[in-house]
């Protein structure tokens, strides 16, 4: 065999060994088999965001911790049945929001009425999420497509996973560094916390038992610590409360979010800790100063996030429906 031909070998093996796909994505996948597929999601989501304006950062969400477990193949769309508990069900994943997965069962719905069998639900969610953020102020960017639909989607795979709001920046830069991503990747897709909500229970040691010193983070800015006391009362709390991530512009996608670090407002400890380390104080800081960095930084980021562990060719399929293994 020549060298050509043991450098394939070499590639295939590492693409299976790795479990990346071989083929590449590309913008225009769809531009035979389905060439209005675009139009299709993004009209769906616009009747969507329109009647739920959750949808858009509910949708983000999902396409995050998707992409973080088993890379992005639609596994957290998955429906747990009797001898298979899935993602969706992880505790992590039981505060995703059902107008997210409603979202893309729709658009999965209007495509298939138009190009039967061929577009993934990986592919559905990663235009999604694009289209919803461009409809809330947020930046438009091609997708690039071609991904198919994972094979395995299991609860108790999600753990040690995804970001959580206790961890540091050491944590939060090893944990993306081992989905290859960079700690400026990590503070830029941070930025995505410019909408949401989050559940009390995740920031209530800051504002209650923060230490034996002191009840309340320091680094949280006191009035907006009792404003979030008066939003999340200690005594019966009820589990269902959420608060918005940014509190200035919560339903803007826009850099609110590094704004609002300088002054103490960043919600979960994991994301003011991006102000107060010194590591990724200053990229922080120019994000807070020029949005159109970071609209470009994030474009960067989404393209690089989207391709995270993918599945292409005979590595996946194209499902049915998107909660359910054909």
């Amino acid at each position: 065999m020549n060298c050509a031909g043991v450098a394939v070998v070499v590639l295939l093996l590492l693409c299976s060994a790795l479990s990346i796909g071989c083929e590449q994505l590309s913008v225009d996948y769809y531009q035979k088999t389905c060439p209005q597929v675009e139009n299709i999601v993004r009209a769906e989501m616009i009747r969507k965001q329109a009647a739920n304006p959750t949808t858009a950062a509910g949708t983000l969400r999902i396409f995050f911790h998707d992409c973080f477990v088993e890379g992005c193949d639609a596994s957290v769309l998955i429906t747990s049945t009797s001898d298979n508990k899935a993602e969706k069900d992880a505790e992590i994943n039981l505060s995703l929001p059902g107008d997210g997965f409603d979202a893309i069962a729709r658009a999965k719905t209007a495509i298939e009425a138009k190009c039967p069998g061929i577009v993934s639900c990986a592919d559905i969610l990663s235009m999604a999420t694009r289209d919803l953020i461009s409809l809330i102020g947020g930046p438009y960017y091609p997708v690039k497509k071609g991904r198919k639909d994972g094979w395995i989607s299991k609860a108790w795979r999600v753990a040690g996973n995804l970001p959580l709001p206790s961890m540091n920046v050491d944590s939060l830069t090893a944990l993306f560094g081992s989905k290859g991503l960079t700690q400026a990747e990590m503070i830029t897709l941070s930025g995505a916390h410019t909408v949401g909500f989050t559940h009390c229970k995740e920031f209530l040691h800051r504002i209650y038992t923060y230490n034996r010193t002191t009840h309340i983070d320091p680094t949280m800015n006191f009035q907006y610590a009792m404003g979030l006391r008066r939003a999340c009362p200690r005594a019966n709390l009820d589990p269902t409360i959420v608060v918005f991530n940014d509190v200035n512009s919560p339903r803007a996608f826009d850099n609110g979010f590094y704004r609002n670090l300088p002054q103490g407002l960043g919600l979960l400890a994991s994301d003011q800790i991006l102000y107060t380390d010194p590591r990724s104080r200053l990229l922080a800081q120019r994000y807070a100063s020029e949005q159109a960095t970071f609209f470009n930084a994030f474009v960067a980021a989404m393209d690089k996030l989207g391709s995270v562990g993918v599945k292409t060719g005979t590595q996946g399929e194209v499902r049915r429906r998107c909660d359910a293994f054909n």
